[in-house]
C-alpha cells in the first residue's frame, strides 16, 4: 500500500473559476502589483507634498501627521520590495521557475500569520477595540455609530470578518504552494525525459527489481560502478 503525505490531498491543478493554478498564481501576482504601485505612487506623491496628508485642528480636533519622513522612507522602501516579490512571483509562473515563487509564497504566510495574530488578541482582548475606538479623532466617519454597538456584537462582527479574511488568504497561499508544485513536478519530469532520451545514458532500475521483473529469463549480470 503506498503511503501519501496528508498535505498531498489537497494538491490541485486548478483555482477559482476553474483557471489552472499557474493562471491563477500570474493574475493574484500582477494584482498584488497593481495594489502595491499604487500604494507607492501615493507614498511618492506624499512625500513631494507633505502639507496634502497633513489634517488641521478643525478637522481632526487636533493637529495630526499622517506620517513623518523617516517612516515614509521605510513605506516607499517597503513597497519596492513588494513590487520586487511580486514581480518575481509573476515571470516565475509565467516562465515556470519554481525558485522565484518562493519570496512571494513566505510573504503570504507572513501575512497570514499577522492577522492570525490580531484575531487572537480580539478574542482574548476584546476591550482592546473598544478602547482603539475611543483615540480616534472625534469626526472620524461612523466613530459614533461604532461605538454605540454593543461591545459583544461588535467583538463578534470583527471575529467574523477576520475569518472570512483568513480564509480566502489561506485559499490564496493554496494556489501559490500548487502552483509551486505543479511548476516543479513538470520540471521533474522534463529532466527524466532528457536523461532517458539521451543516447549516451541509460537509466536502469535496481538490481532487485530486475531480477524479479526477468525472472523468466536469465538474471542480469551485477552492476558495475564506473
Amino acid at each position: 500500500m503506498k503511503m501519501v503525505a496528508p498535505w498531498t490531498r489537497f494538491y490541485s491543478n486548478s483555482c477559482c473559476l476553474c483557471c489552472h493554478v499557474r493562471t491563477g498564481t500570474i493574475l493574484l501576482g500582477v494584482w498584488y502589483l497593481i495594489i502595491n504601485a499604487v500604494v507607492l505612487l501615493i507614498l511618492l506623491s506624499a512625500l513631494a507634498d507633505p502639507d496634502q496628508y497633513r489634517f488641521s485642528s478643525s478637522e481632526l480636533g487636533g493637529d495630526f501627521e499622517f506620517m513623518d519622513d523617516a517612516n515614509m522612507c521605510i513605506a516607499i522602501a517597503i513597497s519596492f520590495l513588494m513590487i520586487l516579490i511580486c514581480a518575481m512571483a509573476t515571470y516565475g509562473a509565467y516562465k515556470q521557475h519554481a525558485a522565484w515563487i518562493i519570496p512571494f509564497f513566505c510573504y503570504q504566510i507572513f501575512d497570514f500569520a499577522l492577522n492570525t495574530l490580531v484575531a487572537i488578541t480580539v478574542l482574548f482582548y476584546p476591550n482592546s477595540v473598544q478602547e482603539y475606538i475611543r483615540q480616534l479623532p472625534p469626526n472620524f466617519p461612523y466613530r459614533d455609530d461604532v461605538m454605540s454597538v454593543n461591545p459583544t456584537c461588535l467583538v463578534l462582527i470583527i471575529l467574523l470578518f477576520i475569518s472570512i479574511i483568513l480564509t480566502f488568504k489561506g485559499y490564496l497561499i493554496s494556489c501559490v504552494w500548487n502552483c509551486y508544485r505543479y511548476i516543479n513536478g513538470r520540471n521533474s519530469s522534463d529532466v527524466l525525459v532528457y536523461v532517458t532520451s539521451n543516447d549516451n545514458t541509460v537509466l536502469l532500475p535496481p538490481y532487485d527489481d530486475a531480477t524479479v521483473n526477468a525472472a523468466a529469463k536469465e538474471p542480469p549480470p551485477p552492476y558495475v560502478s564506473a
